[in-house]
């Protein structure tokens, strides 16, 4: 169903389009074919003319129900489904939990993997206005829960997720995802406590409206003790 309302969603405005001059087809042949039924003088061609009409007359609802569905859809149905929907499969259950918290699986998973000597670096693939973290700075040191502040404004937006891994590991795993583009505002929740103190890359990685992913934002933090 994902990759249905995806469709439904990106191509919207030529979907409508299609209907609109499938609509105006199947409203002529209706109307041709009443004016035939209504012209018609003896029982046979009244009856042939019965059955072209009956035809249209179907057509026309059927666009019709088309509208309507693509209408239910794109305007309330994929606004209100969950970011966690239109994500990969192959990280699907890294969103099983709720948003800014890393289930304890993930976090074990984390803590084990081996880590080199951290060299905390700059900001990586970060582009101000359009993907962006703000706040944590690069370097900074976090502990607790703590509010992702940032920026995700990006051509043909469809959503973003955020992660984090080890230092200089790609042991990526979601943190929490939404769909509504943001401007200098939060990106979301995060808590830390799960994580063992360390060093960290929190990733900010946007994706279009055809499932597309921009190269990523990285920055280093450092998780400290609560």
């Amino acid at each position: 169903m994902a990759a249905i309302y995806k469709f439904l969603s990106a191509y919207e405005p030529l979907i409508y389009i299609g209907l609109a001059i499938g609509g105006l087809f199947a409203f002529r042949w209706l109307w041709q074919s009443w004016n035939e039924w209504r012209r018609a003088v003896y029982s046979l061609e009244r009856e042939f003319a019965l059955g072209r009409m009956g035809r249209s007359i179907f057509v026309v609802i059927l666009i019709l129900a088309l509208f309507f569905g693509e209408l239910i859809a794109a305007s309330f149905i994929v606004p209100n489904l969950p970011a966690s929907y239109f994500l990969p499969t192959a990280t699907l259950d890294l969103l099983a939990t709720p948003t800014g918290t890393i289930s304890p699986q993930l976090a074990t998973q984390l803590a084990l993997t081996p880590r080199p000597v951290p060299t905390l670096s700059n900001a990586s693939g970060c582009i101000s206005g359009k993907l962006i973290i703000d706040s944590p700075k690069p370097g900074t040191e976090i502990k607790g829960s703590i509010d992702i502040k940032g920026t995700v404004n990006i051509v043909n937006f469809g959503f973003y997720k955020y992660e984090v891994a080890p230092l200089n590991t790609d042991t990526w795993a979601t943190i929490a995802a939404d769909r509504k583009p943001k401007q200098n505002e939060s990106l979301g929740a995060w808590d830390t406590t799960v994580l063992t103190p360390g060093d960290y890359q929190l990733r900010l990685v946007a994706y279009d409206n055809q499932g597309q992913s921009t190269p990523p934002c990285v920055i280093p933090v450092r998780v400290v003790p609560p």
